[in-house]
C-alpha cells in the first residue's frame, strides 16, 4: 500500500493533477534550472492577512538567486515572497516591499536542511526571520498593510504575475518540504515546536492536509535526510 501510494504521488508531480494529501516524510524535488517546473498551494485563504507566518525547510548548493515562498496578488507580484537573493542573505517581501537579513549558512542544522520561518505583524510592521531555530535582528515593513486574499501561491518560481512572469535564472533547484503557513505571530517556543515537526492551529496552509498543483518537472519523493 504504501509503494502504491507513492507511485501515485510520483504520477501526480508528472500530470499536474490537483491533489491533497498528507505529505509528511515526503519532499518536492525541483530536478534542475527552469523556466516552467513549479508547484501551486492551495492555501484556505479567504480574507486579507493583518497577521502572516511562513515556515519551511529546504535544501539546495545554488549560488544564484532564487524564491522560496511565492505569494502574489493582482495587486501586487510580492504580496508575499521569500526570496534568497545570495548566499548568506535572505529577504522577505510584503506589499512589494523588502527587507534583507544576513543569514548564518549551514549553521545548527543536520544533513543540509535550512528550516525557516517567517512572521510578520501589520500593527507594527515588525518583521521576525528565525533560521533552524535562531531568531535574527528584527526588521520593519509596511506597517498597517494587509496582504490581499485570494492571490496564487507558487514554489520554485518568482512570480512577476500572478502564476506566471518566471525567470529560469531565479528558478529553485533542489528540495523543498514542511511547508506551513498561519494568520497568525509565533513565539519563540512555537517556532521550536514547528522546527521539530510539532503541530499548531490557525493553520491556512498544513503539509499535513497540503491541497495542489505540480506543474512541469517536479517530483514527489520520500525525505532522504533526517528532518528532525
Amino acid at each position: 500500500m504504501e509503494k502504491l501510494q507513492l507511485w501515485l504521488l510520483v504520477l501526480a508531480g508528472f500530470s499536474g493533477a490537483v491533489t491533497q494529501t498528507d505529505l509528511h516524510g515526503k519532499v518536492f524535488v525541483f530536478p534542475k534550472a527552469s523556466g516552467t517546473a513549479h508547484v501551486i498551494l492551495k492555501p484556505r485563504l479567504e480574507q486579507p492577512l493583518r497577521n502572516v507566518t511562513v515556515c519551511l525547510r529546504f535544501g539546495c548548493d545554488l549560488t544564484w538567486a532564487y524564491s522560496l515562498f511565492s505569494y502574489a496578488t493582482k495587486a501586487k507580484d510580492n504580496d508575499f515572497l521569500l526570496f534568497k537573493p545570495k548566499p548568506g542573505e535572505l529577504s522577505l517581501y510584503v506589499g512589494g516591499e523588502l527587507v534583507t537579513f544576513k543569514v548564518p549558512e549551514r549553521t545548527g542544522t543536520s544533513a543540509g536542511w535550512v528550516h525557516i520561518c517567517a512572521c510578520w505583524e501589520s500593527a507594527t510592521g515588525i518583521a521576525e526571520l528565525w533560521v533552524n531555530g535562531s531568531p535574527l535582528p528584527r526588521k520593519g515593513l509596511k506597517k498597517g498593510y494587509s496582504v490581499g486574499a485570494q492571490g496564487v501561491l507558487v514554489l520554485g518560481q518568482e512570480q512577476d504575475t500572478p502564476g506566471g512572469g518566471f525567470d529560469v535564472n531565479q528558478s529553485f533547484v533542489g528540495e523543498i518540504t514542511d511547508v506551513y503557513m498561519w494568520d497568525t505571530l509565533l513565539s519563540p517556543d512555537e517556532v521550536s515546536l514547528v522546527m521539530n515537526n510539532g503541530v499548531l492551529p490557525h493553520l491556512i496552509l498544513d503539509w499535513t492536509t497540503l491541497s495542489y498543483e505540480t506543474k512541469d518537472y517536479v517530483v514527489i519523493k520520500p525525505s532522504l535526510l533526517p528532518v528532525y
